[in-house]
């Protein structure tokens, strides 16, 4: 009897965390990247400005990734990766060499009706924290990175990620400094 009860407990409990694991795995798959909260507008250049003129941009509006149009349309992405990878240790004269010499040209790219787990999927396989997106028309639509997708995933498991509580084993970090 006492056995039998454990066993339905544990069985109840196994079918809740395959209806929750279902639930958010359906919620990734089907959720479109335009439906993510944290998506504002990209921040684009052109593709002659100076290198000085975008890292200033990439620190004045706290982002990793600019995009590059021309005409309307997206020919580049550049990324403080490239900052760090293309730029740093190189003789570059940053304020006169252009963003178009040092930024991935044609990038790959998804559209805002695209699901998040397309957006995953390349950044998984590609190694890349951000994803250019574009219209139809391919025209700059937005920037989707990584950590709009973390933000989304911390959303599904608020209590669970937010109410950690405080230990020095772990090093939860009290501040964003550091990331």
């Amino acid at each position: 009897m006492i056995r039998d009860s454990i066993l339905e407990e544990e069985a109840a409990i196994a079918s809740e965390r395959d209806d929750v694991r279902s639930s958010i795995e359906s919620e990734i798959l089907e959720r479109p990247i335009g439906s993510l909260p944290s998506l504002r507008e990209p921040v684009q250049v052109n593709r002659r400005a100076t290198l000085r003129s975008v890292i200033d941009r990439l620190n004045q509006e706290r982002i990793g990734c600019v995009l590059i149009a021309e005409e309307g349309r997206l020919v580049g992405v550049f990324t403080e990766r490239d900052v760090l990878t293309k730029l740093v240790g190189q003789d570059i004269d940053v304020d006169r060499t252009p963003v178009e010499e040092l930024m991935t040209h044609d990038p790959e790219c998804l559209t805002l009706d695209d699901g998040i787990a397309y957006a995953l999927n390349k950044m998984t396989i590609g190694g890349f924290r951000h994803i250019p997106l574009v219209d139809r028309h391919g025209r700059p639509a937005g920037v989707v990175a990584m950590r709009h997708i973390v933000e989304y995933l911390v959303d599904l498991f608020p209590r669970g990620v937010l109410n950690l509580p405080p230990s020095p084993n772990l090093a939860i970090a009290r501040t964003r400094e550091g990331a």
